[in-house]
């Protein structure tokens, strides 16, 4: 399916995150398109920054923290894709700093005129998630003061498989993927490419999307069935294991919180196959492995 944007759009959309992954598979995805994207960056040397502007994007330096960047990066865009800029602390998320950070976006993006603000935060569940409280906050600040908002909320990316499992979950090590979720009990996943997808649709469609919140998925393997696709589609055999209560607890406490959330019932509700009837290329498990995934993963594990 193709989005229908314009092919010679006069302004560009703004790109914040744009080095990091949901904001660099968006940038890349309209870049593709033939829409002028200027990316939000922090260090115009990094090498993320470069392969973007390589791509076709103007870079412009800015920084959430320091609200007087924000303007001149503005200035002419005519749209803006926006990530809550998260901010953890020793003592756990640092809800208040990542909501200042989420106002300033979107104050900077309201007195500059623009109408249209598309926000990707995160998955929800029945209950409060861990590191969800800011984002919520920045939800509700940007259906106040922008015209035309539209929020995205993704679940787990297929990408995470692709993770170094430093702390024990997720990630990919010596064969074994490790996390939380029951391993015989559905688990919803998404491609960044189509939360790049769902982001292009609203800046093609603003008065479609306005107003909207949907929350994102592709896939719910459980994790027994994703383990043995990416086994079967990387020719490496994996396999899963839940990590128990007492692990859990030993890594984080939040962890434990999370897991026993989980196990209670509340776990993420995106509707696929209404989600498929606006992206008919909506991307399962076994799609991105057969895209680009089993590649990536198979370069990963395999590496020295």
């Amino acid at each position: 399916m193709t989005t229908a944007i314009p092919a010679n759009p006069d302004s560009p959309i703004l790109v914040t995150g744009a080095t990091g992954k949901q904001g660099g598979a968006t940038a890349r995805r309209l870049l593709a398109m033939g829409w002028p994207v200027r990316a939000l960056v922090r260090d115009l040397t990094a090498p993320a920054a470069a392969a973007l502007a390589a791509a076709g994007a103007q870079l412009v330096c800015g920084d959430f923290d320091d609200p007087a960047s924000l303007p001149p990066a503005l200035d002419g865009v005519a749209a803006v894709f926006g990530i809550p800029p998260v901010a953890v602390g020793p003592a756990g998320p640092e809800t208040d700093l990542e909501a200042a950070r989420g106002r300033a976006l979107i104050d900077a993006a309201a007195a500059a005129g623009i109408e249209q603000v598309v926000f990707s935060t995160i998955a929800s569940t029945s209950a409060a998630s861990w590191g969800s409280e800011g984002k919520t906050l920045i939800e509700e600040y940007l259906y106040g003061h922008i015209a035309l908002p539209t929020v995205l909320r993704p679940v787990r990316f297929m990408t995470n498989y692709l993770g170094v499992g430093a702390i024990g979950i997720d990630g990919i090590s010596r064969g074994v993927h490790r996390h939380l979720f029951p391993p015989h009990e559905p688990m919803q996943i998404i491609a960044l490419e189509d939360v790049a997808e769902f982001a292009a649709l609203a800046f093609a469609d603003p008065a479609r999307f306005a107003g909207r919140t949907l929350e994102l998925a592709g896939d719910e393997p459980t994790p027994v069935e994703a383990a043995a696709a990416i086994g079967e589609a990387t020719g490496i055999p994996i396999r899963y294991e839940q990590l128990t209560d007492g692990e859990a607890a030993a890594l984080n406490p939040e962890i434990a919180e999370v897991k026993k959330r989980w196990q209670a019932g509340h776990r993420w509700h995106a509707d696929i196959e209404a989600l498929r009837v606006i992206h008919p290329g909506l991307r399962t498990l076994t799609d991105w492995l057969a895209e680009s995934g089993a590649a990536a993963i198979r370069a990963h594990l395999t590496a020295p």
